[in-house]
């Protein structure tokens, strides 16, 4: 009977009125957990390959009518994978170990400035986080040598508030879709440099020089109104780079056995890649 209850407690979600933080226990173990067994020189793919096999799960941040900040480390997806591996990396290179601290790296990645306030100061659009976060010097978007970086996405955002009531928050408030579009409007039109999906065919010496080990990337895609289809991780395998991901495919994260290239083909909508490198 006690080991039941303990699972039960271990399940149960927590909210932490004070920080406005929602999670289960299991969160704050795996956390600590892993943030013991590391130090400053941990790799960015370690972490990344503790989830592996985490299942994949879609809209884990859609739990409350008010905006918190929602760990979720037993389920996943591309966004929220990215999320908590750069939040783990980046406190095991500062030395930070608690999951006070974990918290804190978390929210300063999620919310625009770091900032939580409501729905809209979450940065939903991936350009805008990479924009965010290069600013507040936590990242570096890679866009040269050309080659490879070889092609330049335009930005044109208006997804999000053309299909509000495909969105919880948006759907309950509808008086958050002009701050959303007006979100969105000052995105479009800004560019960046990225290497197009048929620079990935070959491991040139360009491509591994430009990509590295625990690099995340950003899938661009020719969908109307978004910029970004899919994150994941760089890993160099001897055949060439492959993608670890939250895979709503395979319902799990894994290390992709195709490669990059190969996966690419798979996603018509798929136009190449960007490339983020934490700092």
């Amino acid at each position: 009977m006690r080991y039941r209850l303990l699972y039960i407690f271990l399940l149960l979600p927590i909210v932490w009125a004070e920080a406005q933080v929602t999670y289960q226990k299991a969160d704050s173990l795996t956390v600590c957990r892993l943030l013991a067994k590391t130090d400053s020189k941990t790799s960015t793919l370690w972490f990344a390959r503790q989830f592996l096999d985490v299942p994949y799960v879609a809209h884990t941040l859609e739990v409350n009518d008010q905006e918190q900040l929602v760990v979720n480390t037993r389920e996943l997806d591309c966004t929220t994978l990215v999320e908590t591996v750069t939040a783990l990396t980046l406190c095991a290179q500062q030395g930070k170990k608690t999951w006070k601290d974990y918290l804190t790296t978390l929210r300063t990645l999620r919310y625009r400035k770091g900032v939580m306030t409501d729905y809209t100061s979450r940065l939903h659009y991936f350009s805008d986080w990479i924009a965010d976060k290069q600013a507040m010097k936590i990242v570096k978007e890679i866009q040269s040598p050309n080659p490879p970086f070889t092609a330049v996405q335009r930005v044109n955002m208006n997804y999000m508030s053309t299909h509000p009531t495909a969105y919880k928050a948006l759907k309950a408030h509808p008086e958050l879709v002009p701050v959303i579009r007006k979100q969105e409007q000052q995105l479009t039109g800004t560019k960046a440099r990225y290497i197009p999906k048929s620079a990935l065919r070959r491991s040139t010496k360009a491509l591994r020089q430009a990509v590295k080990d625990g690099d995340i990337i950003a899938i661009t895609c020719n969908k109307k109104g978004l910029d970004i289809a899919h994150l994941g991780f760089a890993v160099w395998k001897k055949d060439g780079l492959h993608l670890l991901n939250a895979s709503m495919i395979h319902k799990k994260v894994v290390e992709e056995s195709m490669t990059f290239y190969q996966y690419l083909q798979k996603h018509s909508s798929h136009t190449g890649i960007r490339v983020i490198r934490i700092n």
